[in-house]
């Protein structure tokens, strides 16, 4: 499907606070109702977290999940992927249990542990909606962000093995590029391999422009380029101007309040739709076609949308 890009829409995270901007979704009717104006937007996939409706704290409780996974799959044809990221304080237990619930067609899987830190935000402001948002984020400072082998390989066993889900493969370096390699070389995954690579999280790649060349150099030796999906993710600032230039160079992008709370300098996005129709308006103006929900399901050999548990 020459020319035709897959658009990602990350509708909430676990990153950015309520304090932060008063669009981000966090109820449950909120998280539902953007994901289905981001997939009417034209995302044919959204990459889903939870929280915890009372305060916006990030959870990785199926329960609350299913609150607004049943009203987003009814509503859209979109691809549900859902974290196995969670939250930085969360174990894999945690992480995994709305994914193993759901069986959903993707599922994000880190592809590395990583010294992921956003502390600098708790900087940032000096008043808070919600005790939790300040401490949450400075901890972070001394937090390690685990993603081991035998991490990698459970995921595996249970989401792949277990419920037929196929991955969005999250790297934050390049050496999580070398550890997906591992992963394919042990007949562990195969391809078509979807693989979302991050710039702009302290921690791990920076937002340098040359990155992206390598990165994809890198991708394309390690991978063959018949092989793989290349997505791009800009944190924050960098949001647009990354994805657009990674789309220049044959790759998808992913937006959404997850990544960046803005729209242009100074203007906080009001939604994630919004998010949404910049980067396809953008896309289509360097005359891009976007893939539908149904191309992407080719494009990444996703078991359907009627084989899910939501």
């Amino acid at each position: 499907m020459p020319n035709k890009v897959i658009v990602t829409c990350a509708i909430t995270g676990s990153i950015h606070t309520p304090s932060m901007s008063a669009y981000l979704p966090f109820t449950s009717e909120t998280i539902a109702s953007q994901a289905i104006a981001a997939a009417e937007a034209g995302a044919a996939i959204l990459h889903m977290h939870a929280r915890d409706p009372n305060n916006g704290r990030p959870t990785g409780d199926p329960d609350v999940y299913m609150r607004f996974l049943p009203k987003i799959k009814a509503s859209t044809n979109a691809v549900i992927n859902i974290t196995t990221g969670g939250s930085l304080y969360m174990d894999l237990d945690q992480r995994l249990a709305a994914a193993v619930r759901a069986k959903p067609e993707m599922a994000s899987f880190n592809m590395g542990s990583i010294n992921f830190s956003i502390h600098r935000l708790a900087g940032k402001r000096t008043e808070w909606k919600y005790d939790w948002e300040q401490p949450f984020l400075a901890q972070t400072e001394g937090n390690i962000f685990r993603n081991t082998f035998v991490d990698m390989k459970r995921v595996v066993k249970e989401l792949a093995e277990g419920c037929g889900t196929r991955f969005e493969f999250e790297c934050y370096d390049v050496g999580h590029l070398y550890n997906l390699a591992y992963l394919l070389d042990e007949k562990l995954v195969e391809p078509p391999l979807f693989i979302q690579t991050i710039f702009g999280i302290l921690g791990g790649l920076g937002t340098d422009i040359e990155l992206l060349s390598y990165v994809r150099a890198t991708a394309d030796r390690l991978f063959g380029r018949e092989n793989y999906h290349w997505s791009i993710l800009g944190a924050g600032r960098h949001q647009m101007r990354l994805v657009t230039l990674g789309a220049i160079m044959g790759g998808n992008v992913r937006v959404g309040l997850e990544d960046s709370l803005y729209l242009g300098k100074g203007e906080l996005a009001p939604s994630n739709a919004e998010q949404v129709k910049k980067i396809i308006r953008i896309l289509k103006e360097l005359s891009f076609e976007i893939a539908s929900p149904n191309d992407v399901r080719k494009m990444l050999a996703l078991k359907g949308a009627d084989r899910v548990a939501i």
